[in-house]
């Protein structure tokens, strides 16, 4: 018997799932198997789409977008001319703004969460926090609509790890386990590997390639910890985990040592520039969408002495990282089918507070795509003149996304049911209508 869930269709949860999702095969290294049980679902993309893979540098806590990619009269920063003829930006970044054509500015987003949990759930789902109602996160979207590339390689990443409550907000909800995102460690640390591509010494590929010794091992352990359960044979998820441990590409894929120390030292010694090298890794590998979180849950929280933060070290570390990837995938001849997208949950309040910060300010804000098919050297809408409201062309998340969907060439007026029945939008925009895709950028 099949089970529904939206628009697809898997196997019900058996005893022997619960089994093996609880970890027992821990000892294999397969930790989380569930992630693995990825269906080839149908390729949406027309013969005009472009993209076929997305890396989005996640900004937690909310940047102020006067103080990058707006400069006005209310930040302290000058702005400086880009590559990108008209286009300013932050004098904070100098590297990014020699690939300002590559990138297109959109200043007038306006979203509906004033809270990092609550503006986190809306910028990653597009839906407003529901208690009643869970939403699948666009990573999720676009892993269903388009698959695997590469079958061993899950389709969605996000590294590294974030605190339970956001990590979270990129699931796939109702859409299934299938779609979840593989969360893996933090890149920059000097052990970095991930666990369920690591077998224990005394087991062998070879030994776990011979299905009668594979089926016997999970077969003994299963009999220790549930002797009730059903375990006949192996299921998909399993079957899934085994191919990403077996699988040299993988392997490749998520090896860092295996790039030069120049191209390590390029992109930043830190997290944001291992994880955004590992996302450039796993899009080259065929993963259709990593999230590089690199910056920790909240960093770009300045509500005090945000000068300073921005300066001395969020954005010099965002220079640095987004300018090596941008240059690295255009050298890669890989530009042209990864979307980059660069945003956190909101912005930050045009003047200062009394403690010299900048507090959260969803009311217009900005943020900057490029790659993929998007057409870059643009800017898009307008703020006022202090960087506070909208003065022109507002945009929502549902905008963006449906811009998004358009360059993958997903229809993006489509919606999914819930298991209840009720329709959700995949491009969900303010007053529950359907986002629009911007005509400039797609």
């Amino acid at each position: 018997m099949m089970e529904t869930v939206g628009n697809s269709r898997r196997p019900p949860v058996s005893g022997r799932r619960v089994f093996l999702q609880a970890g027992s095969l821990g000892f294999l290294g397969i930790t989380t198997p569930q992630l693995f049980a990825f269906q080839q679902s149908e390729l949406l993309t027309g013969k005009t789409a472009k993209a076929q893979s997305c890396i989005l540098l996640w900004l937690s806590g909310g940047p102020s977008h006067v103080d990058t990619w707006d400069p006005k009269p209310t930040s302290t920063f000058r702005p400086i001319r880009t590559k990108a003829a008209g286009v300013q930006v932050s004098e904070l970044l100098p590297r990014t703004a020699q690939h300002m054509d590559k990138l297109a500015v959109i200043r007038s987003l306006k979203s509906e969460e004033v809270d990092h949990p609550e503006g986190t759930h809306y910028a990653i789902t597009g839906h407003r926090p529901n208690p009643a109602m869970q939403f699948p996160s666009l990573g999720a979207i676009l892993a269903k609509e388009l698959g695997s590339k590469v079958e061993a390689l899950p389709p969605h990443i996000l590294a590294p790890s974030m605190t339970k409550q956001y990590e979270d907000y990129w699931k796939a909800s109702f859409l299934g386990a299938n779609y979840d995102p593989l969360v893996v460690p933090d890149p920059s640390q000097a052990d970095f590997r991930l666990p369920d591509l690591t077998l224990p010494q005394a087991l062998s590929a070879q030994r776990i390639e011979d299905r009668r010794s594979f089926l016997r091992i999970v077969d003994e352990e299963f009999r220790q910890k549930q002797h009730m359960a059903e375990h006949a044979k192996l299921d998909t998820f399993t079957e899934q985990a085994l191919k990403m441990i077996l699988s040299p590409a993988v392997k490749k894929a998520f090896d860092l040592s295996a790039e030069s120390e120049k191209v390590r030292d390029a992109y930043g010694r830190n997290r944001c520039g291992q994880s955004a090298l590992l996302a450039r890794r796993l899009v080259e590998a065929g993963c259709r969408f990593v999230t590089a979180a690199g910056f920790k849950t909240g960093e770009w929280d300045t509500h005090k002495d945000s000068d300073k933060g921005h300066k001395d070290k969020l954005v010099p570390i965002l220079d640095q990282t987004l300018s090596t990837l941008l240059e690295d995938l255009k050298q890669r001849g890989m530009l042209e089918s990864t979307i980059v997208l660069v945003m956190g949950e909101f912005g930050r309040t045009p003047t200062l507070n009394p403690a010299s910060g900048r507090d959260h300010w969803p009311f217009c804000w900005s943020l900057a795509v490029g790659g993929g098919g998007i057409q870059g050297g643009q800017v898009v809408g307008a703020s006022d003149e202090r960087g506070a409201y909208v003065a022109d062309r507002l945009v929502t998340i549902g905008d963006l996304y449906a811009t998004v969907y358009k360059a993958f060439g997903i229809d993006w007026t489509k919606t999914y049911d819930t298991p209840i029945g009720r329709p959700i939008k995949i491009a969900n925009s303010i007053e529950d209508k359907t986002g629009n895709p911007i005509e400039s950028l797609v």
